[in-house]
């Protein structure tokens, strides 16, 4: 009798496919590793966070001797903000807005600057640029206190000491943004369409303006935050630049409030502030980043991928 030899191969051919799919299944098992390093990430970074807006609604009995997690009440939270706004005449109000015009002032110039220096040094073959990308990245690697002393000697040089612009052009000089915005333009824009737009007629700065700078949106947005970050958390700059208070950035401003304090400071006169009081200038610090962050995130994170993979 004959036997028909396709029907087992049909029918096994289903189950053989499957196999290696619940072999693959059946060996994934939950790795207690990853576990405990993502419980010890929200312990060190998201505790203290939490701790920190709580200590805001409290007294500084209850900061001190409460639960470190409870929260206080609105009547504390409304006497510490009294207090803090009371504080030098406002002067917490004062360290923002300097922040803010140090910060966004030299964010333009950085934009101005750092956008049109990476595309060309990207697109572009002149005589010493490769040593003039070596120089970008050593200095772009240096930490930023080790400038301090040369930018103070350079700006008393030309007498801006205590003057905005003392704050304001060292911000604007960004290496690392200038870096970033080369190796977009190297990587994540096609040679081919530069070319073709100069085919066209269009003259180097054109093909900047009308091609290149559309495409770099992301890349753009990139060098911007980490820009502003940068310049709203500088401490140590505009702490030896500037000699009045009222020209204080709001990070130097806190280093005021700190030093305000009974606990850290014993020789505080009148003028003492409290521990909640300190807490909540910090949330009020951190705040305009986060608002930046929360708005730009989906420029952040396309411009973080820009050039991750090449055409």
């Amino acid at each position: 009798m004959p036997t028909d030899i396709r029907v087992p191969a049909q029918v096994d051919e289903p189950v053989r496919r499957a196999a290696p799919r619940q072999r693959r299944g059946r060996w994934r098992l939950p790795n207690p590793l990853v576990a405990l390093v993502l419980v010890l990430f929200l312990v060190f970074f998201v505790l203290p966070v939490v701790w920190l807006l709580l200590a805001a609604t409290k007294t500084d009995d209850q900061l001190v001797h409460g639960n470190p997690l409870s929260f206080g009440s609105w009547p504390a939270l409304a006497d510490n903000w009294h207090s803090l706004t009371s504080f030098q005449d406002n002067a917490i109000f004062q360290w923002l807005g300097n922040s803010a015009v140090y910060s966004f002032v030299a964010l333009a110039i950085t934009l101005c600057v750092a956008i049109p220096a990476g595309y060309a040094l990207a697109m572009t073959e002149f005589r010493g640029r490769r040593t003039l990308l070596v120089a970008t990245l050593v200095v772009m690697l240096m930490p930023n206190a080790t400038l301090v002393v040369p930018l103070f000697l350079e700006v008393n040089a030309v007498h801006l000491i205590g003057s905005m612009w003392s704050i304001i052009l060292p911000y604007s000089f960004y290496p690392f943004g200038v870096y970033l915005t080369y190796i977009y333009f190297s990587t994540a824009v096609p040679r081919d369409l530069i070319d073709a737009a100069k085919l066209d007629g269009c003259s180097q700065f054109g093909v900047f303006r009308h091609v290149a700078l559309p495409l770099a949106a992301p890349i753009v947005a990139l060098v911007g935050f980490f820009s502003f970050v940068a310049n709203w958390t500088n401490y140590f700059l505009p702490y030896v630049l500037l000699p009045e208070s009222d020209q204080f950035p709001v990070q130097v401003g806190l280093g005021t409030l700190l030093n305000s304090v009974p606990q850290f400071n014993p020789t505080v006169g009148t003028a003492a502030v409290q521990r909640p009081e300190l807490a909540l200038a910090t949330l009020l610090a951190i705040t305009p980043v986060l608002v930046v962050f929360l708005f730009s995130q989906r420029f952040l994170v396309a411009g973080m991928l820009a050039g991750a993979t090449k055409e």
